[in-house]
């Protein structure tokens, strides 16, 4: 079994992030990778607001996005990160360029990263989506894609990061369906619950990769 570390926060660009000890299984396998999906609150990027639906749109980061990432780089630039990979959209990206300016880090761009493709609905005011989230986790949005192919996505990206980095640190800043991905990969949570459920911000989520339970997530 192949057994790292995982550490993660939620939706794109503002970075709160909780580091936590290894598990006493990773410890004892000698194996710490820590990954770091960066939370984000949706009016902190220069287009959309609470009421918009704009992940998969090119918005830019505000200067208070901007100030969390430069916070974000202050906290992890000297952690030991092996490698930061990103989603692809333009926020995200901008996040991990402010964090990380000046550093060796290899920073790395992964479109399967990338937040839900709600197809015809980017950029819908959020209620609009909320109410057929429960109907699209095997179903494609009209133009975009399903749940479920984003937590096949974020599967095929975490067995790459794993076969690549097994025992190292890597920080990942990413979306809110990623991490729904995660908790349903990682953890055994039900899709369709984890859609649904109401968002509690928190700094940081933590996971164990686990190469088996990956396999059968």
């Amino acid at each position: 079994m192949s057994l790292s570390r995982f550490h993660f926060a939620a939706r794109v660009v503002t970075a709160f992030v909780l580091l936590c000890a290894p598990t006493a299984a990773a410890e004892k396998n000698g194996k710490q990778i820590y990954s770091e999906l960066c939370a984000k609150c949706h009016g902190q990027q220069g287009e959309g607001t609470d009421e918009e639906y704009p992940e998969r749109l090119q918005g830019e980061l505000s200067e208070r996005g901007r100030e969390n990432a430069r916070e974000l780089g202050e906290r992890r630039r000297d952690d030991g990160l092996a490698a930061v990979y990103t989603s692809d959209l333009a926020r995200a990206e901008d996040t991990a360029a402010i964090a990380f300016a000046g550093t060796a880090i290899p920073v790395r761009s992964d479109p399967r990263l990338r937040e839900c493709n709600y197809g015809e609905l980017n950029g819908r005011p959020v209620a609009e989506i909320d109410a057929l989230k429960p109907t699209r986790v095997e179903a494609p949005y009209p133009g975009g894609e399903s749940y479920r192919q984003v937590v096949e996505r974020t599967r095929e990206f975490l067995a790459d990061l794993l076969d690549e980095f097994d025992g190292r640190r890597v920080l990942v800043i990413a979306h809110a369906a990623n991490r729904w991905s995660l908790q349903h990969l990682l953890l055994g949570e039900p899709l369709e619950e984890l859609v649904v459920a109401p968002f509690q911000w928190q700094e940081g989520w933590e996971y164990a990769l686990d190469g088996e339970r990956l396999a059968q997530g």
